[in-house]
């Protein structure tokens, strides 16, 4: 049984850290219910409380499927089919 420090720290219990997907200097939130208080683990933020993936989201600007996107990002086949026939670099 986990117990509380004199700085109010707890350890986590190593199996409801793996099932809550929890590792060093993830951020967690205390949430009180009619019971007691649950843990969840709450999104990466920066020091601005950001989402810092913000930035990366978005979608593609293509017909193609995400496996078509995939074979041309791992140069599987020619980006360009005209220039793959006239010899020309991508």
């Amino acid at each position: 049984m986990p117990r509380v420090t004199t700085k109010g720290q707890v350890t986590i219990p190593k199996d409801i850290r793996e099932a809550l997907g929890i590792e060093p200097g993830d951020e967690i939130t205390f949430e009180e219910k009619e019971s007691g208080y649950t843990i969840r683990k709450d999104p990466p933020t920066t020091a601005d409380g950001d989402d810092p993936f913000t930035k990366h989201r978005g979608r593609a600007d293509s017909a193609d499927s995400m496996p078509e996107r995939m074979r041309r990002l791992r140069g599987e086949y020619p980006r360009d089919v005209s220039d793959a026939e006239s010899g020309g670099d991508t």
